[in-house]
């Protein structure tokens, strides 16, 4: 039996976010979880439909056509709806990404 593997933060991975938001990638934002934690992850979509809001991070990446994070969109779904592993974002760009959330949650 192949073990799932557990999308991890910095990861992008094909998220199903529902009927309305279908399966798009996303940028996965939480920590860990422990064992007696909920299996749950905190996503941040990624789009190609740009409106030039201040609140949508342009990442550039191989492994993603052109568009942005979503900041003004968190979202937590069960980590079983991580259907595929696209590749991660450096530090850098997860830091640009976090700073986009901080400023629409004004933390």
């Amino acid at each position: 039996m192949r073990r799932r593997l557990v999308p991890s933060r910095g990861e992008v991975w094909s998220v199903d976010l529902g009927m309305v938001q279908k399966v798009r990638p996303a940028l996965i934002l939480n920590r860990s979880f422990k064992e007696t934690d909920r299996a749950l992850i905190s996503v941040i979509p990624h789009t190609t439909t740009i409106r030039g809001s201040d609140l949508e991070v342009r990442i550039e990446v191989p492994f993603l056509k052109s568009g942005a994070f979503l900041v003004q969109n968190p979202i937590t779904v069960s980590e079983v709806k991580a259907e595929r592993f696209l590749g991660k974002l450096s530090v850098p760009q997860l830091a640009l990404v976090e700073a986009g959330v901080r400023d629409w949650l004004a933390l």
